[in-house]
């Protein structure tokens, strides 16, 4: 996925583990997993709010973009050419 979560820099600046961190958001120390590996499709408004107010940074300072390395190979199969 091109949007990167770069979590752990911020919570590492901040000296907080993922506990403290899911308890001053208010979300389960499972989806600030989530967050950081990179597997999380969605991110709320709400919940993104709170984790700059818990962590003093910008939402620029924890999502990035990255150029997609992967190449899209699928052709259009139902049009019958």
């Amino acid at each position: 996925m091109p949007i990167v979560i770069d979590l752990d820099v911020q919570l590492a600046r901040k000296k907080m583990s993922v506990q403290e961190f899911a308890d001053a958001i208010g979300i389960t120390p499972a989806n600030v997993a989530v967050l950081k590996n990179g597997r999380a499709k969605a991110v709320r408004f709400t919940t993104l709010e709170a984790i700059c107010r818990v962590l003093e940074c910008q939402p620029g300072d924890i999502l990035r973009w990255t150029a997609d390395t992967t190449t899209d190979t699928d052709t259009d199969t139902e049009s019958g050419e």
